[in-house]
């Protein structure tokens, strides 16, 4: 995916929730790692609920987070991710898509981790959450839950689109 308006040099970028993954190589700018595991080598060790005085951004960028969170909590980060965004900033938005998939033993897809079932998609591979309790999936998205909860925190809603291998990327405007 290509889009110029995440293609800008002067772009300042908040990776929250960054954990050990890079920014795709469709955004570019001055990155800020954002992550609550300082183990993780964050620029940032905070909740993406609660991330202090980060200062402002262009685009917030937030890859498999948000699931992580309580329902309540969701709303809180959106707040958050659309407080630090300047005037006509955006939030870019990847979470799992469940639309289609049952909590069960079935696999729904093969991952670079390795086959993902319906229970791991709604509560979180049972492999990394075992020893990782910010790993568990405590809250699941649709298309619908997904921009409802993006305009509820003030976005204006440029897309929710379903994705492969069950992924929802929803991007909102400041």
């Amino acid at each position: 995916m290509t889009a110029p308006a995440f293609d800008l040099p002067s772009n300042r970028v908040l990776h929250a929730g960054c954990g050990g993954e890079p920014l795709p190589d469709w955004i570019h700018g001055q990155e800020t790692r954002l992550d609550i595991d300082p183990k993780l080598g964050p620029d940032v060790v905070a909740n993406i609920t609660d991330m202090g005085t980060v200062g402002n951004f262009d685009i917030v960028y937030c890859s498999h987070c948000l699931e992580h969170l309580h329902h309540d909590d969701v709303g809180k980060a959106l707040k958050e991710f659309h407080r630090v965004l300047v005037p006509g900033g955006q939030a870019v938005v990847f979470v799992p898509d469940l639309e289609d998939v049952r909590p069960t033993e079935d696999v729904v897809y093969i991952s670079e981790a390795g086959p993902i079932t319906g229970i791991d998609m709604f509560f979180g591979m049972r492999k990394l959450s075992a020893n990782n309790p910010h790993m568990v999936h405590r809250f699941g998205f649709i298309r619908e839950t997904l921009k409802t909860e993006l305009e509820k925190a003030g976005f204006q809603v440029l897309a929710v689109k379903r994705l492969s291998d069950f992924n929802l990327l929803a991007i909102g405007q400041k």
